[in-house]
């Protein structure tokens, strides 16, 4: 992913009001972001505790997704649509977003499971044991990697209503 300055970050929202990206709150290692080992940015807002934001890129340009946390999670550890991950170190919750567009202005939402705090990047590095990887780790970690990339480029796009 390409480094993002601020301003770059909150023109890029496609489902928030002009008023919600100015008070958005940045993530507070906004300064430290290994670019080149993320796959989205994702980060929950300190002032607004339902409030999650993600950016994707789409077509080699940032994708902003403004999401709200279901107020009522899973009794069961669900597994994340992003990452994946079977043996997750985080929890996972549920957040809806609305469409961009007139869509999302009618109210129209989309929903996933993800690592409650964004922790997908991460996840997806982390050298597999060889139990789940065999003969080659390396291999089945940038494939998880890839794997993860698509998924979010899937889900910025059904935001999008391009998906």
């Amino acid at each position: 992913m390409h480094a993002l300055t601020e301003s770059q970050i909150r023109k890029s929202f496609v489902n928030a009001s002009l008023r919600e990206r100015n008070a958005l709150t940045l993530p507070l290692d906004f300064a430290d972001i290994d670019w080149e080992n993320t796959d989205y940015v994702g980060w929950r807002d300190p002032k607004l505790p339902l409030v999650g934001y993600m950016i994707v890129p789409v077509d080699d340009r940032p994708v902003g997704i403004m999401l709200r946390l279901g107020g009522r999670q899973p009794r069961t550890r669900p597994q994340c649509s992003l990452c994946e991950d079977v043996q997750l170190p985080n929890e996972v919750a549920f957040y809806s977003a609305k469409l961009a567009g007139p869509a999302g202005r009618k109210g129209n939402t989309v929903g996933t499971l993800v690592c409650s705090n964004f922790e997908c990047c991460a996840n997806v590095r982390v050298r597999p044991s060889k139990i789940y990887a065999g003969d080659d780790p390396e291999a089945v970690r940038s494939q998880r990697i890839e794997s993860l990339r698509t998924r979010a480029d899937g889900f910025a796009r059904r935001i999008l209503d391009k998906g």
